[in-house]
């Protein structure tokens, strides 16, 4: 589920449902960034939440909903109406190939169902999963699940994935593929084919959206933001093509934006 910059109105995720998260125990911290828990009771109401994805597959229970969710490239839209719980597993990028041991491209923005990797009875696994009241052993059945398929060795490219991923969100100055792979000695090419293969995306794909959700949590919290300031650090020449394409992810333009978050 959704870590605050991901929420594009996180002004309304408050009212409409109840979100709680859990760190994985540390034999499986190496695959698993986190596991959430989301409950709603709307009454007769619907919500819409707009979510703008990390690059992570996600594993989510709901009853009879069950699915696993490749890396969404656009926004996320999710309506919710009723009643209702989901648990989900959040893998870290790259967390979710050794369980799956095939190309995590082939399910980009869309779903698959979990026995096409698990080898389990879906609605027994839902009952198991989702049926205590208590979040705390919710979440340890669903690491009994995940530990029962655990592989035996840590990949590691899953590690190198994620040590790139760290030196892009602790500096901004790495805006092209060619500056991560000299700084990992690493050929733009393998680089490029390692992240298809074990991400789902490319690694610039990858540097953009970090980078914009940056720049979503600014004007959120800053609606005076320069925009021309922003679009350079996102490694955009051209402020337009920064708008146009901030536009058609999320959906509005990024003044737009500011204006309706900014409080």
């Amino acid at each position: 589920m959704a870590t605050p910059k991901e929420i594009l109105d996180p002004s309304e995720e408050e009212k409409q449902f109840r979100l709680s998260r859990f760190m994985p125990s540390e034999d499986l911290a190496f695959f698993i960034e986190h596991f959430w828990i989301v409950e709603w009771d709307l009454g007769e109401g619907t919500f819409q939440q707009d979510i703008l994805a990390y690059p992570s597959v996600h594993l989510a229970f709901e009853k009879n909903n069950t699915k696993i969710y490749g890396v969404v490239t656009s926004k996320f839209s999710r309506t919710i109406k009723g009643q209702g719980k989901v648990l989900g597993i959040r893998f870290r990028p790259g967390g979710f190939y050794p369980f799956m041991k095939s190309s995590i491209a082939s399910f980009s923005d869309e779903m698959i169902a979990v026995d096409k990797v698990f080898d389990v009875e879906l609605q027994s696994l839902e009952n198991y999963i989702l049926t205590p009241d208590d979040k705390g052993q919710m979440v340890k059945r669903a690491e009994c699940f995940i530990r029962s398929f655990r592989p035996r060795e840590e990949d590691e490219c899953v590690q190198l994935i994620n040590q790139i991923i760290d030196a892009v969100i602790d500096n901004k100055s790495l805006i092209e593929v060619e500056q991560l792979a000299e700084r990992f000695e690493i050929s733009k090419r393998t680089l490029q084919r390692v992240f298809k293969r074990y991400v789902g995306v490319s690694p610039k794909w990858v540097i953009k959206r970090y980078r914009l959700h940056e720049v979503v949590g600014e004007l959120a919290e800053n609606g005076e933001t320069d925009l021309a300031e922003l679009s350079q650090d996102l490694g955009y020449v051209d402020q337009s093509h920064f708008i146009n394409d901030f536009k058609s992810i999320v959906g509005e333009p990024p003044a737009e934006y500011a204006n309706r978050t900014y409080s």
